[in-house]
């Protein structure tokens, strides 16, 4: 059976229209590729749209600011990315002139650019037959051939990056590296796939063995943290506040916050009121606090749960580096802290 010229005969009747799929300006593929990792399509195409909208070109992306770019991504999460498009966007318009990297080998050498993404824009764009593997041709792969290696060990990376580099279409290398993840998202899906109507029903391993649900395999992951975090939402009578920004490396490096407590456990008022981070705030000024949630919300990550308590500081007093409230929405924040933004500062 041709594994791939069924897939890319299947690609070209089924396909989903998206802007990217129209062109191969290696800007827009690139800017895709890293809006779509980590994010499904239909999230993703919103904010693609109002990245090309913003910045057409490398060069307006490059000349941005930090912040800029950081608020235009905001609610899209792994802000890392965000940060990495945009020294990317430097180096390219800056120190290559607004050319892009013209093979695999180049583009790995662009910041936040990995295997994957580096065979997706390369294959797209140039035509070198670089096979990716992302999610959905794990569990394309996997299933088809009946391959059980675990896709998260070292073994199985290997394995399954050796498997789709000999079937990848020389002559079409980049439609069928769009076609095998086109399949995996909208026919083999992760649950209840339409095994009916695939094209690939009667040579399926996994199907023949009734094993869809089984695959992939995938060991599991470290356990997820709970943490506690509390915070102060400075709010003045002359409608001042303060937000901080996260200067630490983390998911979240770069945005900004208000004054943050992190605790062990969920706290009561007389802790907040005798913390050191309210105290270097208020001084020995008065003012009253109010918890804002009686029961935290909880902000799921990948690999933490945040238990956030806001706790509502109001106060005469205007403090140092505070700014005006109807300026907070001009910072990129969180999405944690940007929904509680629209809900108390409406």
């Amino acid at each position: 059976m041709d594994f791939n010229k069924i897939l890319i005969r299947w690609f070209s009747d089924n396909k989903r229209d998206l802007p990217w799929r129209r062109t191969k300006n290696p800007y827009f593929v690139w800017l895709s590729e890293i809006i779509l990792q980590q994010t499904q399509v239909k999230q993703g195409l919103t904010y693609y749209e109002a990245f090309v909208n913003q910045f057409p070109s490398v060069f307006d992306l490059a000349n941005a600011t930090e912040n800029d770019v950081l608020k235009l991504w905001q609610g899209l999460g792994y802000y890392s990315r965000a940060r990495n498009l945009h020294a990317s966007a430097k180096h390219i318009a800056f120190n290559l002139n607004g050319a892009f990297p013209k093979n695999y080998n180049g583009l790995l050498e662009l910041k936040g650019v990995g295997d994957y993404t580096a065979s997706a824009i390369a294959s797209i764009c140039y035509n070198e037959p670089k096979a990716v593997v992302d999610g959905n041709v794990y569990r394309v792969l996997s299933r088809y051939f009946g391959v059980e290696t675990p896709i998260n060990s070292t073994k199985g990376i290997k394995e399954f990056k050796d498997l789709a580099t000999t079937l990848i279409d020389h002559n079409q290398p980049g439609d069928y590296n769009q076609a095998v993840m086109e399949f995996g998202a909208i026919q083999c899906k992760p649950k209840n796939p339409n095994c009916i109507k695939c094209p690939l029903n009667t040579s399926c391993k996994a199907l023949k063995d009734n094993i869809i649900p089984n695959l992939p395999v995938k060991l599991k992951t470290t356990k997820v943290k709970t943490k506690f975090f509390n915070y102060l939402v400075i709010k003045t009578n002359t409608q001042y506040t303060i937000l901080e920004k996260r200067t630490k490396k983390g998911i979240w490096q770069n945005l900004y916050q208000f004054p943050l407590i992190e605790s062990e456990q969920n706290i009561e008022e007389l802790f907040i009121r005798e913390h050191n981070t309210l105290k270097n705030i208020v001084g020995k000024e008065n003012f009253d606090i109010t918890k804002y949630n009686e029961k935290p919300y909880i902000h799921k990550l990948s690999h933490q749960h945040l238990h956030t308590t806001f706790w509502i500081i109001e106060s005469n007093i205007n403090y140092r580096d505070s700014i005006h409230i109807k300026n907070i929405r001009k910072y990129p924040t969180p999405i944690l802290i940007a929904n509680f933004i629209e809900e108390f500062f409406d």
